[in-house]
């Protein structure tokens, strides 16, 4: 039997791809420009690895829990956040300048899965690489021997992320509201499935007489109701239909 609802599948979306590439970017940009006994270090590295791991995780318990799906995405976006805060501690405290969203260097960031599709067009999108393949395409920031362009980077990175977490967010909100969480479709599903057991015949006690029709005496024949308050439901149509349209319930 296949899963109720689906899960997994993490690994292939943009938000956890991209939150790998700023986990492993914080994780060595605080190796090489922090003091590895800081305390800033540990925080940094735990609300980038937070970020990736509770999409991981959130991922996973769709299968059982829409609210705790939302829950692990939105202690994602939070770490995320966190992590943006520092970086931007970084640049101020050190009175390095940050790149505005216009300028050309965060805007060349932001271009990178537009050229990618443009040089290699038989690839759909990033999601098709490995981790080392998406890192090299960001390399020449992440791997760059300024502190400031390293941060900057990550940052314009992380913004990316939170902007796809907003996405998953809202579409999660929006099935929530619809069509339920899983314990409600479960349930709803159970009852359908007694309902129809219910209405099915049971073949090893088949209807012991076949009435006429009251209208014209023709035989009947057993029918299934389509449409209306007792769509499902069986019930004696007249063989004659639609000339006749007499019924007996069962």
């Amino acid at each position: 039997m296949s899963k109720f609802r689906p899960s997994g599948g993490y690994r292939t979306t943009c938000s956890f791809q991209t939150a790998t590439i700023i986990y492993d970017a914080t994780y060595w940009f605080c190796e090489k420009f922090l003091d590895a006994r800081s305390r800033t270090v540990d925080q940094m590295v735990q609300a980038a690895r937070s970020g990736r791991q509770n999409i991981a995780e959130g991922s996973r318990a769709a299968a059982t829990s829409s609210q705790t799906e939302l829950r692990l995405l939105n202690v994602a976006r939070a770490s995320l956040e966190e992590l943006l805060l520092d970086y931007e501690d970084y640049l101020r405290h050190r009175h390095l300048p940050q790149w505005k969203p216009d300028a050309p260097e965060a805007l060349a960031v932001r271009q990178v899965p537009r050229e990618f599709k443009q040089v290699r067009p038989h690839q759909s999108d990033l999601t098709d690489l490995t981790d080392h393949e998406r890192w090299a395409l960001y390399a020449r920031w992440l791997e760059h021997t300024e502190p400031a362009v390293r941060a900057n980077a990550t940052i314009c990175l992380i913004h990316q992320a939170n902007y796809l977490l907003d996405q998953q967010i809202a579409a999660l909100e929006r099935a929530f509201i619809e069509d339920g969480g899983y314990s409600e479709q479960l349930a709803t599903a159970r009852l359908a499935e007694r309902q129809r057991k219910k209405n099915q015949p049971d073949p090893s006690h088949p209807p012991d007489h076949i009435p006429n029709c009251p209208q014209c005496s023709k035989p009947m024949v057993l029918r299934t109701a389509k449409t209306g308050k007792n769509a499902g439901q069986q019930f004696w149509g007249c063989t004659a239909y639609p000339d006749c349209k007499g019924v007996v319930k069962l």
